[in-house]
């Protein structure tokens, strides 16, 4: 279970996040929408502990930043990241040795079968594709067998058969009881997945909508329903890289990006622990 409580996060004298709270039970896929600059990034890093913020995140019952959350948690961000000198596989032997993870050599021929990485597993970092990256930091995420999954635009960047099996295995965890939160403006990627939505807008949450009780609408005719935009705005658009914009068009970084790299210095990618707290939890097991 995912639990955000009066959730407030500040850049400056921006309030990015005004009072949060929602909660996405066992067994349970959530989906959180909004448009761009409603606030689902400060939402997602702060869950991922990549930001300070004031009020209250758990997971499994667990304050987020305690290590026993951490061992149960998962998070696959937009843009992914690999370490230049570790090949695929010792991507996957970091992960498992970082997190005490009890997974046979079965299970990982099998994650990786299933994301066509078998043949690439001594492949280094620098040497993979954006999709290929994408692929491995979702193995990452999946390896460690989290009971809470966070995905930021998961599918963004796969291919048709590596978005066919992100689906299948995003059902699977949910069958095993588990908890996925994805935040995306690929619509039409989720709308057979999602059991509760959380629509944000200018930092709040304004609307939340179990499947059950949306009144037969699909996810963007509930979207646009509740934020008055029309069809074909945002959220149906490409997605685009805000790194690759800004640079195209010579403009300063957001401050909210200025101030994330303070609140985190050394964000990695792909849902790794920083060094202290793989050291935190070798102490804790031994």
């Amino acid at each position: 279970m995912l639990e955000v409580s009066g959730l407030t996060k500040k850049y400056g004298k921006t309030l990015a996040a005004d009072q949060i709270g929602f909660t996405v039970p066992d067994g349970k896929i959530g989906i959180l929408l909004g448009p761009n600059g409603a606030g689902k990034s400060t939402v997602i890093k702060s869950i991922a502990g990549l930001v300070r913020y004031k009020g209250s995140i758990r997971i499994q019952g667990r304050d987020a930043g305690s290590l026993e959350a951490k061992r149960c948690f998962a998070y696959v961000p937009e843009l992914p990241y690999m370490y230049d000198a570790l090949t695929v596989r010792e991507h996957l032997e970091f992960i498992i040795r970082a997190y005490h993870a009890d997974v046979s050599e079965e299970e990982v021929g099998s994650l990786l079968n299933r994301f066509e990485l078998m043949d690439k597993q001594e492949k280094l970092g620098n040497e993979l594709s954006k999709g290929m990256m994408q692929k491995v930091s979702i193995c990452c995420a999946l390896i460690i067998k989290p009971r809470v999954i966070l995905l930021d635009e998961p599918m963004v960047g796969l291919d048709p058969a590596a978005i066919r099996t992100l689906k299948e295995i995003i059902l699977e965890q949910k069958e095993y009881g588990g908890t996925i939160l994805i935040s995306t403006h690929m619509l039409e990627m989720v709308k057979e997945l999602w059991d509760v939505t959380f629509v944000m807008d200018k930092g709040r949450i304004i609307g939340t909508y179990p499947r059950e009780t949306a009144a037969n609408k699909d996810l963007e005719e509930l979207y646009f329903s509740v934020t008055g935009q029309e069809s074909g705005s945002d959220l149906t658009s490409k997605p685009v890289n805000a790194a690759c914009d800004l640079a195209s068009t010579g403009k300063k970084r957001p401050l909210e990006w200025e101030e994330a790299g303070r609140d985190r210095a050394g964000e990695n990618g792909i849902g790794h622990p920083d060094s202290k707290t793989v050291r935190e939890a070798g102490k804790d097991r031994r």
